[in-house]
């Protein structure tokens, strides 16, 4: 369970600093974690969890630089801790957020912004190509529609709802299909008869089964996600296919070049050719509220804690 408690306020060591949090991200990990499905990370429960805020540095650890007291800044927080009113996080993880971006914008931008640009360019999209994002209007899901959309792609949205297509379709999608609907399947390959050159997976799953066989030769399969609970099982076609399978290990191979990409995030979000969709926020008490709509899959876009 999510419940709000009191603990002591953390106390940043050598080489951290403290943040008083205006946002808290929540990623769909973070709910797999709590439920204990998560076939990724996985902590030791009891735990605060939350591995993006935004924030005013409030204290400093020894041998900081001073510059960043009252910073604004968005970070991640090594894995949990998120979920507070306080946050400590190693400064070599800090952002300085854009005059341009709001601490809400940021904290959109941190995790998802990162995936989504590293993402593309894995997939080296040239103009005219055919691309599928699955869970379109989700965090990661219309980064990357807007990203491949600018690039000159002709992109096809799949999300769970009319609504939520119709929302891929207003960043930039040319067609949607919703995926929970009877023969979403037919529909796709009406959509792409001639098959698509990228497909981006955040869904898994027996979803898969579908887009597999839509990959024309030399196209791109990226698997980022597993919302359904399992990860896309490998097409044993792909490779006499010629088709490419790409994970998120092809994204920042070290934590230099993933701080590169949050980077590239907020430059992009600060001259507005990324825009970052907040679809929802709730009072940090309410996180067991936003885990349950996020499961159900009634949100859209980023949902985020305010303390």
């Amino acid at each position: 369970m999510l419940r709000p408690t009191t603990l002591p306020d953390p106390v940043p060591g050598p080489g951290q600093v403290r943040i008083a949090v205006e946002v808290a991200a929540i990623t769909f990990i973070d709910t797999q974690i709590r439920s204990g499905t998560s076939i990724g990370p996985r902590i030791e429960f009891p735990a605060v969890l939350g591995n993006g805020v935004s924030g005013y540095v409030d204290a400093l650890g020894e041998d900081v630089d001073p510059a960043w007291k009252n910073a604004l800044v968005v970070t991640s927080t090594g894995g949990t801790g998120g979920y507070a009113d306080q946050a400590v996080a190693r400064v070599s993880d800090l952002h300085r957020v854009p005059e341009t971006l709001g601490a809400r914008e940021a904290a959109t931008l941190l995790a998802d912004g990162r995936t989504a640009v590293g993402l593309h360019a894995a997939a080296k999209i040239e103009h005219g190509d055919v691309v599928v994002v699955t869970a379109a209007a989700g965090g990661v899901g219309g980064l990357l529609v807007q990203l491949a959309a600018t690039a000159g792609a002709r992109v096809i949205a799949l999300a769970g709802s009319a609504s939520k297509v119709e929302h891929a379709r207003g960043l930039g999608a040319g067609t949607g299909v919703n995926y929970r609907a009877p023969e979403w399947a037919s529909a796709l390959r009406e959509a792409a008869p001639s098959g698509v050159d990228v497909v981006f997976d955040g869904v898994g799953g027996t979803t898969a089964d579908a887009l597999h066989p839509l990959v024309r030769r030399g196209g791109r399969y990226v698997a980022h996600g597993a919302a359904s609970g399992t990860w896309a099982s490998p097409d044993e076609k792909a490779t006499s296919r010629g088709i490419t399978r790409i994970g998120l290990d092809a994204i920042g191979g070290t934590p230099g070049s993933l701080y590169g990409l949050v980077e590239e995030a907020l430059a992009l979000g600060s001259t507005k050719s990324l825009r970052a969709t907040i679809g929802q926020t709730y009072p940090l008490e309410a996180a067991a509220r936003a885990h349950s709509d996020i499961t159900a899959r009634t949100v859209i876009g980023k949902t985020l804690l305010i303390p």
